[in-house]
């Protein structure tokens, strides 16, 4: 049990240190998107893979959702559909990209906003994970 807890304690480490644009040094997945979500001064990054052909699939907990809202904007990530909501004026910036393939298209987008609360307004369900 021991070197279990040494070897998750030192991949938290390793998490922890990776540096916001990480994401950009990330190959792009075949037949899917990468998309990530991180945090101000390298906190913490998030980040899953998503599929949407033949069928909605990967590890975002809203597939349906987020390819429907991408199928929507037609792969153009500047033009997600928002849902709109109040947020406070909080500057605790999270940078979101997205990488891969999408219906054919190869995608590689990313875009700082000032916090979670705005990104999700501007995003949807996309970044929801």
């Amino acid at each position: 049990m021991r070197p279990f807890t040494v070897a998750a304690t030192a991949l938290i480490a390793l998490g922890a240190a990776v540096p916001a644009h990480a994401a950009e040094g990330i190959p792009a997945p075949k037949g899917g998107l990468f998309l990530t979500v991180s945090g101000a001064d390298n906190t913490w990054i998030r980040g899953v893979l998503l599929r949407c052909t033949p069928e909605p699939a990967g590890h975002h907990p809203q597939a349906a959702q987020a390819c429907a809202a991408i199928e929507e904007a037609a792969g153009d990530f500047d033009a997600l559909a928002d849902d709109p909501h109040a947020c406070t004026k909080e500057f605790d910036p999270v940078t979101v990209s997205a990488k891969g393939v999408y219906q054919g298209q190869v995608i590689s987008w990313h875009k700082t906003y000032p916090n979670v609360c705005t990104m999700d307004a501007d995003t949807g369900y996309v970044f929801r994970f």
